[in-house]
């Protein structure tokens, strides 16, 4: 379920695939998604995540095609709630810094 991943994010990203985000965030190839992603745009993610995994199992839903459809379906509602609240969608949210910036970052906050 290689794909599962990938498609996983792009649920709660308007559909893009990793490569459609690496461009729209202006990451590169070599950085992950998940390390550049601030705290709404990971918390949006996570709560489809959540949301999406007591579905599979609440319901029984068994295969791939479905799983993935499930995640589809939940990114969607997720999307709607952020769209009736006014949010941003996550797609068009700022790259926050990654994990290494941050982490730089602390340790001069701390000397």
């Amino acid at each position: 379920m290689e794909n599962f991943k990938i498609m996983d994010i792009g649920d709660c990203m308007g559909g893009l695939d990793a490569n459609d985000i690496h461009k729209k965030k202006g990451l590169k190839k070599s950085q992950k998604i998940l390390d550049h992603m601030g705290s709404e745009e990971l918390a949006a993610n996570l709560f489809r995540a959540t949301q999406a995994d007591a579905k599979l199992r609440r319901e029984k839903i068994q295969g791939e095609i479905n799983a993935n459809l499930t995640h589809f379906h939940v990114g969607q509602k997720v999307r709607r709630t952020i769209e009736e609240l006014g949010g941003t969608m996550p797609e068009e949210l700022p790259s926050a810094d990654g994990i290494s910036e941050a982490r730089t970052r602390i340790k001069k906050i701390k000397n």
